[in-house]
């Protein structure tokens, strides 16, 4: 078996931390669309609101029963690698109110250190309405999550730490994004980013073409990101993007993955699913690659294990798992080592 990182040591724990917008899901399901005419909400679409329109949906919306979790990109991925069993931190902003309080609570019951910074505004929030359909529709409303800055980042953050991992969302604040990555790079950490959104890539397409070439490690994309940094399709944006880093992913939805690291090339086949939900599916792709890898398993099963997670997360309601889906995902993890649990 070919590993990535040098021998297997499994006395070694490796741990990972993440950057990203913290952000609290709020999931409300609606029984039928009159309340998205009554808001002026595309169904199905996502918009950023300011504080008038929060107040406004909030209103409007409060009587329908909430379910509240974690979300943000970089969030979600770290809360499914230590659900996985690895060690994990985050680094945020929140505000000083219950939403951030909520985010707080339910990262440390997920086994989280957390490196939260605080503002005086209102915590970050996304707003979800679940139609009868299923169909999402998402508003999302930064606050606090969009103030952090370079300047609040210390090198003490990263001690202790071997991956580094940031979503593409936060790409657009470029001090940030590179006094982070010069402190994680300083204190030894392997750089991983997820290009997030395709409109993000085409907005900081050269400055994140620099700092992949100069300083990333791992690249996760799918095919619309892959596109927009490329202009080619999967596989050959695949081959371009492995030539500026260690590891390159390349998701491709339904159709599975292609993973790619020098010379060698793997395709990830899909885990079958009932799709109900793909919010979150690559966030917890991204778990259960970097948590194979910081176990230096191949490729393959980094890429298995990324495909297991993110195959189960579409099965659910938003993108956090109870724990009896968690021991399932555990179980289907160990029969990629045990042929005969297969049967």
């Amino acid at each position: 078996m070919q590993y990535l990182c040098g021998k297997n040591e499994d006395n070694f724990m490796k741990k990972v931390l993440a950057m990203g917008n913290a952000l609290t899901d709020i999931l409300l399901q609606i029984e039928n669309d009159d309340i998205l005419s009554t808001l002026n909400l595309m169904k199905g679409g996502m918009m950023l609101i300011d504080t008038v329109q929060l107040e406004r949906i909030s209103n409007a919306l409060s009587f329908y029963p909430k379910k509240m979790a974690p979300g943000g990109c970089a969030s979600n991925t770290i809360n499914g690698i230590t659900r996985l069993g690895l060690s994990g931190g985050f680094v945020g902003k929140i505000g000083k109110d219950y939403i951030g309080s909520v985010f707080t609570k339910d990262s440390v019951t997920n086994g989280v250190e957390l490196h939260l910074l605080s503002s005086n505004s209102q915590s970050g929030r996304c707003t979800v309405l679940i139609s009868p359909d299923s169909q999402r529709t998402h508003c999302t409303f930064l606050g606090a999550a969009c103030e952090l800055e370079a300047s609040e980042l210390y090198p003490e953050m990263f001690l202790g730490y071997d991956i580094f991992h940031i979503e593409g969302y936060l790409t657009q604040n470029h001090d940030l994004i590179r006094t982070a990555i010069q402190f994680a790079k300083e204190a030894g950490l392997k750089v991983s980013l997820d290009l997030a959104s395709y409109n993000i890539v085409e907005e900081n397409l050269e400055f994140l073409q620099e700092i992949i070439r100069e300083y990333v490690d791992i690249v996760f994309a799918n095919e619309d990101e892959a596109s927009s940094f490329t202009g080619k399709d999967p596989e050959e944006a695949l081959d371009i993007i492995a030539t500026l880093c260690d590891i390159a992913i390349v998701k491709i939805g339904k159709y599975g993955s292609f993973v790619k690291a020098g010379d060698l090339k793997v395709k990830i086949e899909p885990r079958e699913a009932n799709c109900i939900d793909t919010t979150g599916a690559g966030d917890l792709y991204a778990a259960g690659f970097l948590f194979g890898l910081a176990k230096n398993y191949p490729l393959e099963i980094c890429g298995k294990i990324g495909s297991i997670v993110s195959g189960n997360v579409v099965e659910v309601i938003g993108a956090k798992m109870n724990d009896t889906v968690w021991i399932g995902i555990h179980e289907e993890i160990k029969k990629l080592f045990n042929p005969d649990l297969r049967k």
